[in-house]
C-alpha cells in the first residue's frame, strides 16, 4: 500500500553502499523509516534530497513484515540550510531530534510534537540563542508528553521556578527576550538534568553539546 506523508528527517544511516535507512517524523504517522534504495548513486532521483533536518512530501509503501517501508518519491519543502552555517545551532538541532526518538514511539500519530520541533528548527534558523532556547524546547515537550514538571515542588529558587514557567508557556520570539541570571541558568540545567534522567531514563544525546552558548551556565 503506498502512503503519502510530509516530514521532517531526523536522522539517516547506510543500509548498503548505495541506499540509506531515512527515519522521519510526520505529524500523521508519527515516526517512521524508510529505505531510499540506491539514494547515493550519481543519477539517483533521491540525491541531494536526503539530509538532516531536510522538511519533504514523500510517498512510501508499507511493509506487511517490518517498521521499515520503501521510500518512493520525495519532494523538498524546507532544507534548514542555516543550521548547517554554525555549530551552536546544528547541536541544539541535532539534541531535538535526538529527544524526540527518545521521548516517542514509532508510527504513533504526533502531529504537535511535530509542529513544535518545526517551530524550534526555524526560530533557530532566525536566531542564535545558548541554553535558553533549550531549555525552552525541553519544557514545551515535556508539556507535550504530559511530563510538565510541578514548579511547586522542585525545590527550585523563586526565580528559577518563574523563568521556568514563562519559557515553558512562551512563544519562540517572546522566550529568546527573556533575561535570566547566570544563577537561573544553572538552576533549571540541573534541574532538567534530573527530570529528563527520571522520566526518560537517560539523557537524550548531545545535550552537553547543545547546551554551550552565549547564554550557557
Amino acid at each position: 500500500m503506498i502512503q503519502s506523508a510530509t516530514g521532517l528527517i531526523l536522522r539517516t544511516r547506510p543500509l548498503t553502499e548505495t541506499s540509506l535507512i531515512v527515519h522521519w517524523l510526520t505529524p500523521d504517522f508519527g515516526r517512521v523509516a524508510t529505505v531510499a534504495k540506491g539514494a547515493q548513486r550519481p543519477q539517483s532521483p533521491f540525491l541531494g534530497k536526503l539530509d538532516l533536518f531536510y522538511v519533504a512530501d514523500f510517498t512510501f509503501s508499507r511493509s506487511r513484515h517490518s517498521e521499515l517501508h520503501l521510500l518512493r518519491e520525495i519532494g523538498l519543502r524546507e532544507l534548514h540550510a542555516a543550521l548547517r552555517q554554525d555549530l551552536a545551532r546544528l547541536r541544539q538541532a541535532t539534541y531535538a531530534t535526538a529527544f524526540v526518538e527518545l521521548a516517542t514511539e514509532t508510527e504513533t500519530p504526533l502531529p504537535a510534537v511535530y509542529d513544535l520541533i518545526l517551530g524550534f528548527l526555524d526560530h533557530l534558523c532566525r536566531r542564535a540563542e545558548g541554553a535558553k532556547a533549550v531549555f525552552r524546547f525541553e519544557l514545551k515537550l515535556l508539556q507535550e508528553l504530559g511530563l510538565a514538571p510541578d514548579w511547586e515542588k522542585t525545590g527550585l529558587s523563586p526565580g528559577a521556578k518563574k523563568a521556568g514557567r514563562a519559557l515553558a508557556r512562551g512563544s519562540w520570539s517572546t522566550g529568546a527576550r527573556l533575561k535570566l541570571s547566570h544563577v537561573q541558568l544553572t538552576e533549571l540545567r540541573e534541574f532538567l538534568h534530573g527530570f529528563l534522567i527520571f522520566h526518560l531514563g537517560r539523557l537524550p544525546k548531545g545535550r552537553a553539546a547543545a547546551l554551550t552558548g552565549p547564554d550557557s551556565a
